[in-house]
């Protein structure tokens, strides 16, 4: 069941507007990465302490219907806090443009997961440089359609 309850916008302003600006506009607007340039898709999720509804820019790297979303956190060595929020609850919903749909995440391991970081590296290679920069390795999630 896709998560639904009170909404706790970001704290941090830029991505509080830029979903805000998306979701409005069904992604006309704030619809690319505020480094990256490159597209988005919004996360709506559960917070994990707060249980609050929480939404996360992240970037679009979709197959077949599903879309990997990757915690690098711009090469940070901790994993964002979207992260752990999906994996306390994995029921999401995704907005892609004007599409929306109800998934649900599971963390990729293994020649899975190596599939799907060869495709998020193919859409933003600086992936790559933010692994070889980290001794974590970076989780790869994967939202498939309910």
């Amino acid at each position: 069941m896709p998560p639904a309850g009170e909404y706790e916008p970001s704290p941090v302003e830029p991505v509080r507007d830029q979903v805000a600006r998306y979701e409005r506009t069904d992604g006309e607007e704030g619809g690319v990465g505020l480094d990256s340039g490159l597209p988005i898709i919004v996360v709506t999720m559960r917070g994990r302490f707060t249980r609050k509804i929480r939404k996360a820019p992240v970037m679009r790297i979709e197959h077949a219907g599903n879309y990997a979303l990757v915690a690098s956190n711009n090469g940070v060595e901790q994993h964002p806090l979207w992260y752990h929020n999906l994996i306390a609850d994995p029921s999401v919903t995704v907005q892609d443009g004007p599409k929306r749909f109800a998934g649900r995440v599971r963390e990729l391991h293994g020649a899975e997961r190596e599939v799907w970081w060869q495709r998020a590296v193919a859409v933003y290679p600086q992936y790559a440089i933010y692994q070889s920069q980290m001794e974590r390795i970076i989780p790869v999630l994967l939202v498939e359609r309910i």
